[in-house]
């Protein structure tokens, strides 16, 4: 025996049946795709979600919510999380540089989870009140910046 001899065993392997190649082929005058209709037209393609005609899914289904395109997203960190780090100065940049946060959407939120037992100064857009309880009572600042507005239109 040697790798010549080997062939795949009887009836694995069969001849691709050649489509639209005339009566001859097996397949007859429409190549099995009946005489009428899209799907017996060269370049159909079926739409996604097409359902036969009957109304698709995502149109019987009833729209519900509301986007506000006007919404503001922060980026938030907790007073947990500033009693872990060092130094007792922080401002948006630095805890971007430090890598605390990782990008800044419409500015920074201060939130009061956690505890703060050491004195801290700390710059940020928003402050819940808990949080500025938390840092006032531990002898810390909280110093809100207000983000720029945009310039009044000249009339």
């Amino acid at each position: 025996m040697n790798l010549s001899g080997l062939r795949p065993p009887k009836g694995q392997k069969q001849k691709k049946q050649r489509i639209g190649q005339g009566m001859g082929s097996g397949r007859g005058k429409y190549s099995g795709r009946g005489a009428k209709g899209a799907r017996s037209i060269s370049g159909y393609s079926i739409m996604r979600g097409f359902e036969g005609g009957q109304m698709p899914l995502h149109r019987r289904l009833p729209k519900r919510g509301f986007t506000n395109i006007f919404r503001k997203e922060y980026t938030i960190i907790n007073v947990g999380v500033l009693e872990k780090l060092e130094g007792d100065t922080f401002t948006p940049e630095s805890l971007l540089a430090a890598g605390v946060i990782k990008k800044l959407q419409h500015g920074l939120k201060v939130l009061g989870n956690g505890e703060l037992t050491r004195k801290i100064a700390i710059t940020a857009n928003i402050f819940s009140k808990s949080a500025l309880e938390k840092i006032q009572k531990a002898g810390g600042t909280g110093e809100t910046i207000v983000p720029a507005s945009p310039a009044p239109e000249a009339q």
